[in-house]
């Protein structure tokens, strides 16, 4: 028979008792005992609780802050390149007789602003979720909708993660604990 120490997947408390489960086979086991009922493994060891896991947004939210703040150091570089372009090649452009291309120097200077703009709360988002900051979430996730479609395919990625992490009903709570326990620290 081969033994084992016991590594408590879950617990759930009934009367003030705790009820343990093996890793073995999941069967239920009770503090003290020696062998697991079902599959017959030896206990050995302190029977003890783990602490619960943590959730979804306390595993992803560093992670999603670093993200965010690399796509928008993208941006930020093509946001440049492009003001940069549509103000020194395109300028001499609309020059000439032909004013059909007269119009791409101004189109493409307002899409660079946009897209600075959009880095650049990019920047506040990522800064926000790393700080753990109540207000980064919904920056986050409305920056995230944005990204699905203006940024294809790493925005989509990212806007899809985002959303998958911070979403939910029970990532809000969870997010909301994370700022109150950052702001009482």
């Amino acid at each position: 028979m081969s033994s084992f120490s016991l590594r408590t997947i879950d617990w759930k408390t009934t009367q003030g008792e705790e009820i343990m489960f093996c890793d073995g086979c999941g069967a239920a086991v009770q503090a003290g005992q020696a062998f697991c009922s079902k599959c017959g493994k030896q206990i050995i060891g302190p029977v003890s609780l783990m602490q619960p896991l943590p959730g979804r947004v306390q595993n992803h939210v560093r992670l999603l802050g670093l993200f965010w703040l690399a796509f928008s150091a993208f941006n930020t570089v093509g946001s440049v390149i492009l003001y940069v372009l549509a103000n020194t090649l395109l300028a001499h452009i609309g020059e000439g007789p032909d004013v059909r291309t007269s119009f791409l120097r101004p189109l493409l200077s307002v899409v660079a602003i946009m897209l600075f703009a959009k880095a650049a709360l990019g920047f506040v988002a990522g800064w926000g979720l790393l700080q753990h900051e109540g207000w980064a979430r919904i920056l986050a996730l409305v920056l995230a909708f944005v990204s699905l479609f203006t940024n294809i395919p790493f925005g989509t990625a990212l806007g899809v993660y985002t959303m998958w992490v911070l979403l939910p009903t029970e990532s809000e709570r969870e997010y909301d604990a994370l700022v109150a326990a950052h702001a009482a620290a």
